[in-house]
């Protein structure tokens, strides 16, 4: 397995006005976090202003799309967002893109676009890595470097694209997922991946940190504390910071997953992890 270091992100998806917003992200890079990714809905900021406010904010915070849905947007628009973002971030910008979250639908419904078949959604992720990686005649190339890429998914057959394509494979999985329910997908993206999985970075999520889940989370997450403990679940980390660290140290020395996102919730009580294995 290759060199992995660990780099740490924090999930942000919104403030109460914009200054609270790039007080947030300066906050994340003060602490040490690698990245601020925000998400994708018709109920949160576009990803775009969101994360150029948070660049303008700040000086060597990277700034992410977790994810950016192929299913409500053309490739080539796409491509053309992200070489925009890469220019006025310096080259900071990482394009995390997905087929849609559940209930994606709606969201395509209200744009006006078709959602398309799982199938059709899953071509328009490869399609947007196309052009991404070789933009179109005449479309606005930025800075002329492309932007990292990570893709999201939960299913073989999207783990199997982001394998052979992503440079950063993002395991989308239910909250009770365990440590063998990852080892099972790490193991699909390792088989599928062949000679460039050493490569390739692999990323998880931490949605809770401590023993208590906010009301509104659980609700969005469907589980509560007692549920997730009882499961072993990799969404919720508990202990002493240096426990927490030996967690995601065998973690990443078993599976390879060494960039783990936070949910901003939980930015501050995590920090002392991220002091402890960052770079390492």
């Amino acid at each position: 397995m290759g060199d992995r270091r660990f780099r740490f992100a924090v999930m942000a998806w919104g403030a109460r006005d914009g200054a609270a917003w790039a007080a947030q992200a300066r906050r994340a890079e003060e602490l040490g976090y690698s990245t601020l990714l925000t998400p994708d809905t018709s109920g949160s900021v576009m990803p775009a202003a969101a994360l150029a406010a948070a660049a303008g904010a700040t000086a060597t915070l990277r700034l992410g799309t977790f994810v950016l849905s192929a299913a409500t947007r053309p490739p080539n628009v796409i491509a053309w967002e992200a070489a925009s973002m890469a220019f006025v971030t310096g080259d900071r910008f990482e394009l995390g893109i997905g087929a849609g979250r559940p209930g994606g639908e709606r969201d395509a419904e209200l744009f006006g676009v078709p959602h398309g078949s799982p199938a059709e959604r899953l071509a328009r992720v490869e399609q947007v890595i196309d052009a991404v990686a070789h933009p179109p005649e005449g479309l606005y190339t930025g800075t002329g470097v492309p932007p990292r890429v990570l893709v999201a998914g939960s299913r073989p057959r999207m783990l199997r694209l982001a394998a052979r394509r992503a440079d950063t494979v993002a395991f989308g999985v239910p909250p009770l997922t365990d440590d063998a329910g990852l080892r099972g997908l790490v193991g699909i993206v390792r088989e599928a991946a062949g000679e460039r999985f050493d490569d390739l970075e692999l990323c998880t999520q931490v949605h809770v940190v401590g023993d208590d889940v906010p009301e509104g989370m659980a609700r969005q997450m469907g589980v509560d504390a007692a549920e997730l403990a009882s499961a072993k679940a990799i969404a919720m980390l508990s202990g002493t910071p240096r426990e927490m660290a030996d967690t995601l140290a065998r973690r990443r020395d078993e599976l390879g997953v060494s960039y783990v996102s936070v949910s901003s919730a939980f930015m501050e009580e995590f920090a002392p992890v991220v002091e402890a294995l960052t770079g390492r």
